[in-house]
C-alpha cells in the first residue's frame, strides 16, 4: 500500500516538501491536494514512466494528455509561445487560482506531454504553496490531473481519494479539504478571445470581465 503523509498545503514543511520533490524526480506518481480538487502527478520531465502510470491508475485511454501545473506565473511565457496579451492579462489577475489555460507549447515542452494534433498545453498555477515548492524543487512542473478512477468524481478531500489510488501511487498526500472543492475553469487561448472549454471555479462571466475582449 502507497504511504500517506499529513500534509498543510499553505505551510508545507520543508522536509515533506524535499521528500515529495524525490519521489517524483524518480520517476515516481503522487496524489497530492491542490486548491481545487485532489489530483494525481508525476514530474514533466521526458521518457519519465509515471506518465504512463497514471493513465493506468486511472484507466484512462492514453490518447489524452496532463494539465501541468506550474510554480510561477513566469512559466506562462517558458512553457507557451504566442500567448495573447488577454491570456497574460487572465493570468496575472486570476494566477494563483482555479484556471487552467491551453496555450501553444514552446520548445521547452517534451513531445509526450503535447496534445495530440495542435501542440498545446494546459497551464495551472494553484494556490497552493505545497505544490508550488514541489514543483520549484523537483525543476519542472507537474503533469497532473484528477485523481479519480477516470469517470468517477473527483476527490475534494484527502478521505474521499480512492483506495485503489492510493494502493497504487507511490505516495498520496493528505491536505483535508481542498479549499474550492470545484474543479479548474479551462480556457483555449489560441485565438483572438477566450473560449471557455470548461466553466469550473471560475466564471465565463468572469474570464471575459478580465480577458477585456
Amino acid at each position: 500500500m502507497g504511504t500517506v503523509l499529513r500534509v498543510d498545503q499553505q505551510h508545507p514543511v520543508d522536509g515533506c516538501v524535499a521528500q515529495v520533490s524525490e519521489v517524483l524526480a524518480d520517476g515516481g506518481v503522487v496524489v497530492m491536494p491542490t486548491d481545487s480538487v485532489y489530483g494525481i502527478g508525476c514530474a514533466a520531465l521526458p521518457g519519465n514512466p509515471g506518465l504512463g502510470r497514471i493513465f493506468d491508475i486511472k484507466r484512462r485511454e492514453r490518447t489524452q494528455t496532463l494539465p501541468w501545473l506550474v510554480a510561477d506565473e513566469d512559466d506562462l511565457a517558458r512553457y507557451g509561445r504566442e500567448v495573447p496579451k488577454w491570456a497574460s492579462r487572465l493570468a496575472r489577475e486570476l494566477w494563483p487560482g482555479a484556471l487552467t489555460l491551453v496555450v501553444h507549447a514552446s520548445d521547452e515542452v517534451p513531445g509526450e506531454y503535447l496534445r495530440p494534433g495542435d501542440g498545446t498545453i494546459a497551464l495551472r498555477l494553484p494556490d497552493s504553496n505545497l505544490v508550488r515548492q514541489i514543483a520549484r524543487r523537483v525543476g519542472v512542473p507537474l503533469a497532473t490531473t484528477s485523481a479519480n478512477t477516470h469517470g468517477a468524481p473527483s476527490a475534494t478531500s484527502g478521505m474521499t481519494v480512492e483506495s485503489r489510488l492510493v494502493e497504487l501511487s507511490d505516495l498520496t498526500l493528505d491536505g483535508g479539504p481542498a479549499p474550492i472543492a470545484v474543479a479548474s475553469t479551462i480556457v483555449s487561448c489560441l485565438g483572438d478571445a477566450p473560449e471557455v472549454l470548461r466553466e469550473g471555479a471560475i466564471p465565463a462571466a468572469r474570464i471575459a470581465e478580465v480577458a477585456g475582449c
